[in-house]
């Protein structure tokens, strides 16, 4: 993990699916669990759900919180 990637959960959107257009870090923790279970996407995207499901499953959302104000 990079520092930029926790920035990215808090401005990168979701480009598809029930919850297009939202941020990453904005996206529920059942969603998250459900594409650990199907397959994260590859690339980046994949990689910045995967980070956010270990951040939300630990109860480490809040660390976003000073990066949203950016």
């Amino acid at each position: 993990m990079e520092a930029e990637d926790l920035q990215r959960l808090v401005t990168v959107t979701m480009p598809f699916g029930k919850y297009q257009g939202r941020l990453i870090a904005d996206l529920p923790g059942a969603y998250l669990a459900w594409f650990a279970r199907k397959g994260f996407p590859k690339g980046e995207l994949g990689r910045l759900l995967a980070l956010m499901l270990e951040l939300d499953h630990n109860g480490l959302s809040s660390l976003l919180e000073p990066l949203r104000k950016r």
